[in-house]
């Protein structure tokens, strides 16, 4: 077998160019190598451009943005927060770790985001009990926009704070705007695996100038202003280098042409493997665009005569990174004993889910072996 035929697949590399390493150049030829400098500014500004997002704080991780954006939520002890169940652990610490209490809430199958209609019963019946949650962190999964103005509608009524967990969703679109752009706080992540990275890095999004200044006083270990260093709150050490916003300018930059090209590995997959039984990919809602940042789909093993671990087996046994959907939040041990609305679809979608290899950089031969290896799976 050649080195190519066992060259390991992944399952979202990093995608990087020329213009993220000019920008990296250009922070070591000016020596802004600490944290913060004029990448950093663009990046906020030229973020803000794209999404639509009035402001933005550029952070080194989703989760601190998620974090922050709980904290000026005034979110803490003997506090609630609701939380789409399937999705990564990172959507749901953050609440714990301010001491407040995660209540989880089922996927509906259109978009396999957070069910609203299963929001509005629980809301009504906490409204009659007088037991309203603080916040609420809708998560954009997989590169799909949940529903969100109904969403949103129910923590206008409510007064509830609406986060919109966009990690995985950026260059997504909701009825022609950007996720992460209608709550109150929006979050993004760059980490190595997203369709663009910072290596590590995350931001903050708000339409409120004085939240955003807040959080980046926050970031920045909350320092007061003075010659010296006064400090009359705790921080956090969370804001973004110079050197990583420089690659994420340059990921910015090229961010169309990466959903184009995930796009594509979605249709060549639906083309390839659609006519195999018992598999159903992961629906486009009516609502935007899919951006397909994972290829995902479910396979019933009464229809199919194999179930998605043997398929991912395989693609193990082949040197292709294949791996479950998330394992939802409230089958997490950590989570043993919160709250779970509903439950059924996201964990069907655990059970019978598969994401295949699907980054913006994954050639033609790369993706055939992808799809020869699941259609020898299903022995075809």
């Amino acid at each position: 077998m050649s080195d190519e035929q066992n060259e390991r697949i992944y399952l979202s590399p990093p995608d990087i160019g020329d213009q993220e390493r000019r920008f990296v150049a250009e922070a070591f030829d000016t020596n802004w190598i600490a944290p913060l400098g004029p990448h950093v500014d663009a990046f906020e500004r030229e973020f803000c451009d794209y999404t639509g997002a009035p402001y933005a704080a550029a952070l080194s991780s989703g989760t601190a943005a998620l974090h922050l954006a709980l904290r000026l939520s005034d979110v803490g002890p003997g506090d609630e927060v609701i939380v789409s169940s399937l999705t990564f652990v990172a959507s749901a610490a953050p609440v714990v770790q301010l001491g407040a209490t995660p209540i989880f809430i089922d996927s509906e199958r259109r978009s396999w985001n957070l069910d609203p209609a299963l929001l509005e019963e629980f809301l009504v019946r906490r409204a009659d009990e007088g037991r309203l949650p603080k916040a609420l962190v809708a998560v954009h999964l997989y590169g799909q926009c949940a529903d969100i103005d109904p969403i949103a509608e129910l923590c206008r009524r409510f007064d509830i704070v609406l986060i919109e967990d966009a990690a995985e969703a950026l260059g997504a679109t909701y009825k022609a705007r950007s996720p992460g752009t209608i709550g109150r706080f929006g979050i993004f992540s760059f980490n190595g695996n997203k369709i663009i990275t910072t290596s590590g890095g995350g931001m903050l999004v708000s339409n409120e100038e004085e939240a955003i200044e807040r959080a980046r006083k926050l970031a920045t270990q909350a320092r007061d202003p003075a010659p010296h260093y006064e400090h009359s709150e705790l921080g956090y050490n969370y804001r973004l280098s110079n050197v990583l916003a420089g690659i994420g300018r340059g990921q910015l930059a090229d961010l169309d042409e990466k959903v184009r090209a995930t796009r594509h590995n979605f249709e060549v997959y639906q083309e390839a493997l659609g006519d195999l039984p018992g598999v159903e990919f992961m629906p486009q809602a009516p609502w935007g665009r899919h951006t397909r940042w994972l290829t995902c789909l479910t396979i019933d093993p009464e229809a199919a005569g194999v179930d998605r671990e043997g398929v991912r087996t395989l693609m193990v046994e082949r040197n292709i990174e294949a791996r479950p959907v998330w394992k939802p939040m409230h089958l997490q041990p950590v989570f043993a004993d919160a709250q779970m609305i509903g439950g059924d679809v996201a964990e069907d979608l655990f059970a019978r889910g598969l994401c295949l290899p699907s980054g913006s950089s994954l050639t033609g031969a790369q993706r055939q072996r992808v799809i020869d290896t699941f259609r020898q799976a299903f022995g075809a």
